[in-house]
């Protein structure tokens, strides 16, 4: 079978495009959390600076200290763990299989996309049950967003979650059709 161009495969594409954005703001912004503070240059630095001051969002906030305390977010640490050790790899590997078009890749996105969507379900929840408020003020170690900082947390994250989740679900499809697949090859061969 040949390989056909990832312009044809418009889902592979999104995809391709999803891991190519995800990579970096995974690497610059939120693994800040996870680096030693010594080793990140200023100006790496700042990008999450200027991010939490912007969206005030309180999982990257809390999970860096810069909102409430940051043992409250072990279980978001936890995640980002997983994102460094699990997602980037996947993220390149993806890249390469969607561009190659190789079908063996399938059941890797599976998983991610799995565990990516319900990784990000518990983020919205934290974002939808912040408390809002009109005034851009922290009471002490209680994140507070306004509406507008709100909508655009929820711009952000949400993508996170539907594009895994319709990934989560094409690719089981996929999966299921390559198991069909080899299975009446195999019926095929037991009958002859």
């Amino acid at each position: 079978m040949s390989r056909r161009p990832l312009s044809s495969r418009p889902l592979d594409m999104l995809y391709f495009i999803f891991f190519m954005i995800h990579l970096p703001a995974t690497l610059l912004v939120d693994l800040q959390a996870l680096y030693p503070a010594h080793l990140v240059p200023p100006v790496i630095a700042q990008i999450p600076e200027y991010y939490i001051t912007m969206s005030n969002d309180p999982l990257i906030g809390g999970v860096m200290g810069l909102i409430g305390d940051p043992a409250h977010f072990v279980w978001f640490r936890t995640f980002l763990f997983l994102e460094a050790l699990f997602q980037i790899p996947v993220f390149i590997l993806g890249m390469r299989g969607l561009w190659n078009d190789s079908r063996s890749i399938y059941v890797l996105l599976l998983i991610y996309a799995a565990s990516t969507t319900t990784t990000t379900l518990p983020c919205l929840s934290v974002i939808l049950t912040t408390p809002l408020t009109t005034l851009k003020t922290q009471v002490a170690d209680i994140a507070f967003i306004t509406p507008l900082q709100q909508w655009l947390l929820l711009s952000s994250y949400i993508p996170f979650f539907l594009i895994p989740l319709m990934m989560t679900i094409d690719m089981a499809f996929r999966v299921l059709h390559l198991v069909r697949a080899g299975s009446m090859v195999i019926d095929m061969n037991k009958n002859k």
